[in-house]
């Protein structure tokens, strides 16, 4: 069974710990690929240039398939599993954490340290809003102007999103639809097609 829906976060937030004088920054992102992880990675390394560790999880996709964890020096799995754990703990997907360390000058064993940056990204994902999106797949829908009141019954039906509009030749719409709803949406274009109705969607 495919996700039709999936939990993420709607904007950035932060988050912070402290521990025998050691900093730890948490800031927690909503993210769809894997290169705009990486350009929000760049940017806070270079923000905080001066920083011990850039330590970091994600993972996306409605399935949850896709994800990394990222100690950057720290001892293993000492902070990128705690970061990805929280992730799952509130069974977030499309979203990354990452955790900035500023060292104290006291080291705090590895207990220490999952302990701190788990409660760091924690804290960011308490900071942040978090909502459910559904999984949506772009459909492109074609009709003559005769046809728009049925069309447009469609639209609200099946929960579609406009995305563009084409009146020039004929008419065409661009839309986003819930993939919960393609089967019945597909049925319902195959039943007005046999009553008549020339609407066409791929």
């Amino acid at each position: 069974m495919p996700a039709f829906s999936y939990i993420t976060i709607t904007s950035g937030a932060e988050g912070s710990y402290k521990e025998k004088g050691s900093k730890f920054l948490a800031f927690a992102y909503p993210v769809s690929s894997e290169t705009e992880i990486k350009e929000k990675i760049e940017a806070l390394k270079s923000q905080y240039f001066d920083a011990r560790h850039h330590c970091y999880a994600w993972i996306l996709g409605p399935e949850k398939k896709h994800f990394r964890a990222n100690d950057d020096g720290e001892p293993n799995h000492s902070a990128g599993d705690p970061i990805l754990g929280q992730l799952r703990a509130m069974k977030l997907t499309n979203v990354l954490i990452v955790v900035v360390r500023y060292f104290g000058g006291v080291k705090l064993g590895v207990g220490g340290l999952i302990t701190a940056y788990r409660s760091a990204a924690e804290e960011a994902l308490r900071n942040a809003t978090i909502i459910e999106r559904e999984v949506c797949e772009k459909i492109l829908i074609s009709y003559p102007y005769s046809a728009t009141t049925e069309a447009m019954r469609l639209v609200k039906d099946f929960e579609l999103i406009i995305l563009r509009q084409d009146f020039t030749d004929g008419c065409s719409m661009e839309a986003e639809i819930p993939i919960r709803n393609k089967e019945k949406f597909t049925d319902r274009i195959n039943l007005m097609k046999a009553m008549g109705v020339p609407i066409e969607f791929r």
